[in-house]
């Protein structure tokens, strides 16, 4: 499989995350890149380093006012009087609270949504090349589908992740949407219908904010239930779409501990409404902290079950962009990639 990456990543390097009131260090580290890839290149997938897009692909998802806010905000931090080694928001703007004010504190709180997405001096640069990844992934499955090659799929190792990145927000380590920047390019070159299937652990609720109302992205997400786990406040079946995009967001909600068996049903079930949708493309928001064995563990997928995933996933039978969302430092971490990467092409090739 062609493997899209970009060293860039390493600029952002988070060191902070406030964690049921305690301060310990963010697991979003650049290690991650760096077990995956190891992993990738182990079993022989073919590498290929980003090209640099600007900053267009990211406009198309991203509000202009938050992309200049991520580029410029170091230096208003730097130039604050005592400010920290990042740029981690105190305060956020309560329901009751409207105006914007320009300070740098005031404008980490607004586009910030938590603690768990620090700026740092080189988190823009490290972004930015994120969205590189993911949008030079997406270029080469569209221009396969131009060229009718049939063994047309690729894998986006993005990092920072992005799917809880709204169009004018960070949260949840995510700056910039991977997933709906590369859903936006398909659709710029050619695509009618893309379809996001994110199996991350958390819910994408950047990504459903951003496609809520829309009819041209199919968004379903598999993930722990937002009753006890993060992202809260979204994530729940009855969340539909509004206006134009009504039935184009299905949310699986899913018990702490869910195993194998009960994951691939409805794993089944998400890929049974994707063959009604019937995308061009297939985006996986392939987020491998669904494990068992993962430190932000909330579901028990094994190694094996993310061979199944892969698979089941295989068998939609579309041009398919994984893109890399969550999935943090563990002794299995690596092996998961390769067992769902290995699964699909089995599914695919054979």
């Amino acid at each position: 499989m062609r493997v899209f990456f970009s060293p860039n990543h390493i600029c952002h390097s988070p060191q902070t995350f406030i964690s049921k009131g305690k301060i310990i260090k963010s697991p979003e580290q650049p290690e991650r890149a760096a077990i995956l890839e190891n992993a990738a290149r182990t079993v022989g997938h073919t590498f290929i380093e980003a090209t640099q897009h600007g900053l267009k692909p990211i406009e198309d998802i991203h509000d202009e006012e938050y992309i200049n806010f991520l580029k410029t905000a170091w230096l208003l931090w730097e130039a604050a009087t005592d400010s920290g080694s990042e740029i981690i928001p105190n305060i956020h703007p309560g329901r009751n609270m409207h105006a914007k004010p320009k300070s740098i504190i005031a404008l980490a709180g607004h586009y910030q949504a938590d603690t768990a997405c620090p700026i740092g001096k080189g988190t823009f640069e490290g972004s930015v090349a994120s969205s590189d990844v993911a949008v030079s992934g997406a270029y080469a499955i569209m221009d396969d589908k131009k060229n009718n090659i049939e063994s047309n799929f690729a894998y986006s190792l993005c990092r920072p992740p992005g799917h809880h990145a709204f169009s004018d927000q960070a949260g949840g380590f995510c700056f910039f949407n991977n997933s709906a920047i590369a859903a936006q390019t398909c659709l710029n070159n050619g695509a009618k219908r893309v379809a996001i299937l994110d199996i991350d652990v958390h819910h994408g609720n950047g990504t459903q904010g951003i496609f809520y109302d829309r009819a041209d992205v199919l968004t379903i997400s598999l993930h722990g239930d937002p009753l006890s786990y993060y992202p809260f406040f979204a994530g729940y079946a009855e969340e539909i779409g509004v206006d134009e995009g009504v039935g184009y967001n299905i949310n699986y909600p899913l018990p702490q501990n869910t195993d194998d068996a009960e994951y691939l049903k409805v794993l089944d079930k998400a890929v049974d409404k994707i063959h009604v949708y019937q995308p061009d493309v297939l985006v996986i928001a392939l987020g491998l902290d669904a494990s068992i064995a993962d430190p932000l563990a909330f579901l028990s997928i094994t190694t094996d079950g993310f061979s199944s995933i892969g698979k089941i996933i295989g068998q939609a039978g579309l041009p398919t962009l994984f893109i890399q969302e969550g999935g943090y430092i563990s002794p299995v971490l690596g092996d998961n990639l390769v067992a769902t990467l290995k699964g699909f092409e089995d599914t695919t090739l054979y």
